[in-house]
């Protein structure tokens, strides 16, 4: 695919200055060592029972391909701040190191590595700001839609969210990170090119209002796109559904409607009352779709409720994740130079070393990454020496079939994080040196 901003030619600017900064320091400094980052989630926010991680092939094809142009370099350049020797050296580096990451859909949990580079300290550094944007974003969508198709039980989701999301990039990545959760497809047209996410859509209710009466309207859109769902609540719901019905009975009519829409209302009254005038007509085989400010939360109401609802189209709540539009991620030192790293600061700590996270079925072990196997391992090279390995190059519906099947195995009760011993050693032995 074509991301406007991963295959960007100047994406290595899409960073923080500090990034370059410290990168100028580091270099006078002489500091190229071996470095270890982690990037994880410090907590897992109040009505999140797990994350669902997503992101990885972005970060992937950005380390493949990064560089500073000489247009990037003659920007930084105007600054006057980096001197020509370390623009000379930005100029030739590339990202030549090794990445762990779990296998995108896998839900995870606090501070749990999601992805682990292990690379020369600037190539290292110089990547957190745009490892954190697109992993932070996506993993929060992704865990949002995982919630949406959860309340569902077994119903269609359809993501809806591109018109008001911010900005065109997160509508792309909104509709991949929803298709990774389970959301069957999505109505982002570019989104179903670039991605191969199935496509969705029914009719805005301008389309009825240019027409002399709704069921012209019907008639109208259903001799173009016969298989078609309609739209029902332009003027009243219910006259609307015996618009349908009529529609349904004039002669001579090749009657193959799938669905009528319900957009506004009393969705869950407004169903029950569609769904009796359709039996009643011999229409049972069409379904009813609902959209309008839906959540996890309403979504759950409707079908506790026994409302006859069949599909939900969600927009805007999912794709800005409305009730926690932000992930506290970090990407953090944990290894420099041989020797294991830590920050303590309080709230804001981070665990050292090189690890690997072990999954069990009531429990998660965060151990050393030479530790003997404390369950089935996550983190897996996914890159070497800056290319890609086979476990990097899963395909779109491979990662959401990893994300249902693994969603699926995660017990009803609290999942527990534990700290090998080995770590929480080596957790004391840096405290008792700092």
């Amino acid at each position: 695919m074509n991301d406007p901003w991963v295959d960007d030619d100047n994406a290595a600017l899409l960073t923080d200055l500090y990034q370059l900064t410290m990168l100028q320091a580091y270099h006078r400094e002489g500091l190229g060592a071996e470095a270890v980052f982690d990037l994880f989630v410090r907590r897992v926010p109040e009505h999140r029972d797990y994350l669902v991680a997503c992101g990885l092939d972005d970060v992937l094809r950005y380390l493949e391909r990064f560089r500073f142009t000489p247009a990037a370099l003659a920007y930084l350049d105007s600054l006057d701040r980096f001197s020509s020797e370390f623009l000379h050296f930005l100029a030739d580096l590339r990202f030549e190191g090794d990445v762990h990451a779990v296998p995108e859909g896998t839900p995870v949990y606090a501070n749990e590595p999601i992805i682990e580079v292990v690379a020369p300290l600037a190539q290292a550094q110089i990547i957190e700001t745009f490892l954190l944007n697109q992993v932070s974003f996506q993993t929060m969508v992704a865990s949002k839609a995982a919630r949406v198709v959860a309340a569902a039980e077994g119903r269609t989701v359809v993501e809806f969210g591109l018109r008001r999301l911010h900005g065109t990039d997160a509508g792309m990545k909104a509709a991949r990170a929803a298709f990774v959760a389970g959301v069957g497809a999505t109505s982002n047209v570019l989104a179903g090119m670039v991605y191969g996410i199935p496509v969705a859509g029914t009719m805005a209710h301008s389309y009825i209002e240019t027409h002399d009466s709704e069921i012209d309207a019907f008639r109208a859109f259903a001799a173009v796109e016969p298989e078609t769902t309609l739209l029902v609540d332009t003027y009243d719901t219910i006259e609307g559904v015996r618009n349908v019905i009529r529609l349904a009975r004039e002669p001579d009519t090749d009657f193959r409607v799938k669905a009528i829409r319900l957009d506004s209302g009393d969705l869950a009254g407004l169903a029950t009352a569609a769904r009796e005038l359709l039996d009643d007509a011999d229409l049972g085989h069409v379904e009813i779709f609902a959209s309008g400010n839906l959540d996890e939360y309403r979504i759950a109401e409707l079908v506790r409720g026994g409302a006859p609802i069949d599909g939900f189209g969600v927009g805007t709540r999912m794709g800005v994740s409305d009730d926690h539009p932000s992930l506290d991620t970090a990407y953090k030192l944990v290894r420099y130079a041989g020797r294991s790293r830590m920050k303590f600061s309080a709230d804001k700590s981070n665990l050292p070393g090189r690890k690997q996270v072990y999954r069990n079925a009531t429990h998660d072990v965060i151990a050393l990454h030479d530790e003997p196997a404390q369950g089935r391992p996550l983190l897996e090279q996914v890159m070497a020496g800056g290319k890609r390995l086979p476990a990097g190059t899963r395909t779109l519906q491979q990662i959401a079939d990893h994300a249902r099947r693994e969603i699926a195995t995660l017990p009803d009760e609290p999942h527990r994080v534990d700290i090998s011993p080995a770590l929480a050693a080596e957790i004391e032995l840096i405290s008792q040196l700092r």
